[in-house]
């Protein structure tokens, strides 16, 4: 397993096409990046990994250029292929202990559960941080599943000593309750990739976390 400073995945903005608009996705990161986002995630659902390549390849040079982690969600191979920090998997993806040994020195590994002992086995497996949610109600996210609300978000946290990224329906309002549950950061989708000022948003979203 790869060590992994909270404050580097404080915030993530994962990506999405629609929530974009006629900005577009590689336009948003660029501002959300400026306003200070320490990490992006990639999630191109009902796409290919050819027709994701492109965008991949962007997202990593600007993220490179900043010095802010990359994630892709779900494609191992499309990760690899554009020499991202990491992938994120959930429960019906690839088994982590499966990837975990063919992965390079170095390269992070996200999961997604909202369960305290999956996150343990999580761990154990060989994960760098849990995306644990959904913690308020979305609509970014089709499928969501079930709101654990706060609560549910601490239980995980108290579960690993690595850290767990609370998501679904966090914005700025909300962020600092994310904070006080112990939780290294918040995972954002709608907040910063459909905000009219995606900088300002970040901005917004990453003072929960001052002086932490």
């Amino acid at each position: 397993m790869s060590e992994l400073s909270p404050e580097r995945i404080r915030l993530i903005v994962i990506t999405d096409r629609n929530l974009a608009g006629a900005r577009g996705v590689l336009d948003t990161v660029s501002e959300a990046l400026e306003g200070g986002a320490p990490c992006v995630q990639l999630r191109d659902k009902g796409r290919s990994v050819r027709e994701s390549l492109p965008l991949a390849r962007a997202l990593r040079e600007e993220t490179n250029r900043v010095g802010a982690l990359f994630f892709v969600n779900d494609r191992l191979d499309l990760a690899l292929a554009v020499e991202a920090d990491g992938v994120h998997l959930g429960p019906d993806d690839l088994s982590l202990d499966a990837v975990a040994r063919i992965l390079p020195p170095g390269f992070l590994l996200g999961y997604s559960t909202d369960d305290p002992e999956d996150a343990a086995r999580a761990q154990a497996q060989g994960a760098s941080y849990i995306g644990c949610g959904t913690v308020f109600p979305t609509a970014s996210k089709p499928n969501a599943g079930e709101v654990i609300g706060l609560e549910g978000l601490r239980r995980v946290v108290q579960a690993v000593d690595i850290p767990v990224v609370g998501i679904g329906g966090v914005h700025s309002g909300r962020a600092p309750q994310v904070a006080r549950s112990g939780a290294a950061g918040a995972a954002v989708i709608g907040a910063v990739m459909g905000a009219a000022d995606p900088a300002r948003s970040v901005r917004d979203l990453l003072r929960a976390w001052e002086g932490d």
